[in-house]
């Protein structure tokens, strides 16, 4: 699957455009209540179409991750800015503001912090909960485990996803202190405390059928109910180069052998990311029905 020479992107990578009242609905409570969102931070290519329909991934803990993997444009640095107390109370009420019956909450690594945030990613949820008690609530956390990730799971979010984002043999495109292993853990100690759970491979990177197969069996068997597949795409010079681009029906194929496996929420195309129709794939996973784009 390596190319020699990276073709032209593809006619199906074209980005959508913002638009709509929604749009500009959505940035203006953002930027009213100082938030961060993944869609800025890691230049999600889904930004026009989520905005426009009025919804957003917020990035919490600030807008540096003390990661540095090289697929990712969010900067980075040994240290990340000193938590903000008022932060979920602000948070909360932006998600009020939008009204949204399903809120995505992400944030940046903070391995530079006692818990590395998890206490505060509670606080996140807790706060949320008390505005908006009917606004179902995903959270894509950090690979906490053991009492990290009882503290997140305690205040009770809806969904929990992490991702492992690519196959075992391309783990070292993320920072050194991460692993498969590890992401694997935390996927499997979330789904032991009950809870369903979500994780994401980015391909294009690299990677064989034979190993995203083998990925797609390891995180089914972890008890994962939710898998997303997308089309890694190069934020920046900087980040690690696009080798391949997956069409369309690659990605239908992907979807296909996943479904076989008995994951029951499967979210597989070019520009599927972890919260990319996030909650059309809770409600199927809810429902027992399979979702697919």
């Amino acid at each position: 699957m390596q190319n020699a020479q990276l073709p032209t992107k593809p006619s199906w990578l074209k980005v959508r455009l913002p638009h709509g009242d929604a749009w500009r609905h959505v940035e203006e409570v953002l930027a009213s209540h100082g938030l961060h969102t993944v869609c800025d931070e890691a230049r999600c290519p889904n930004k026009g179409e989520c905005w426009g329909a009025g919804t957003a991934t917020f990035m919490i803990m600030g807008d540096i991750c003390t990661r540095g993997c090289r697929f990712c444009a969010v900067r980075t640095a040994r240290h990340g800015r000193p938590l903000d107390s008022e932060e979920p109370r602000r948070l909360a009420e932006a998600v009020k503001a939008l009204n949204l019956t399903y809120a995505v909450i992400t944030s940046v690594d903070r391995d530079d912090l006692p818990d590395r945030g998890a206490g505060h990613f509670a606080a996140c949820i807790r706060a949320v909960r008390e505005l908006s008690p009917d606004t179902k609530i995903e959270v894509l956390i950090p690979d906490y485990r053991g009492t990290e990730l009882e503290r997140v799971l305690a205040a009770k979010p809806d969904i929990l996803a992490h991702n492992v984002e690519t196959v075992r043999r391309l783990q070292p495109v993320r920072d050194h202190r991460a692993s498969f292993d590890k992401s694997i853990q935390t996927l499997r100690e979330a789904c032991g405390a009950g809870i369903p759970t979500k994780t994401s491979l980015l391909l294009g990177l690299g990677e064989t059928d034979e190993e995203v197969l083998q990925a797609l069996k390891e995180l089914r068997s972890a008890g994962v109910s939710i898998v997303v597949m997308g089309q890694y795409l190069r934020p920046t010079p900087q980040e690690t180069p696009v080798v391949e681009y997956i069409s369309p029906q690659q990605f239908a194929d992907y979807a296909q052998k996943a479904r076989s496996l008995g994951f029951v929420s499967v979210v597989s195309a070019p520009f599927a990311r972890t919260s990319y129709h996030a909650k059309e794939a809770w409600t199927a996973a809810r429902s027992g029905s399979v979702y697919e784009t």
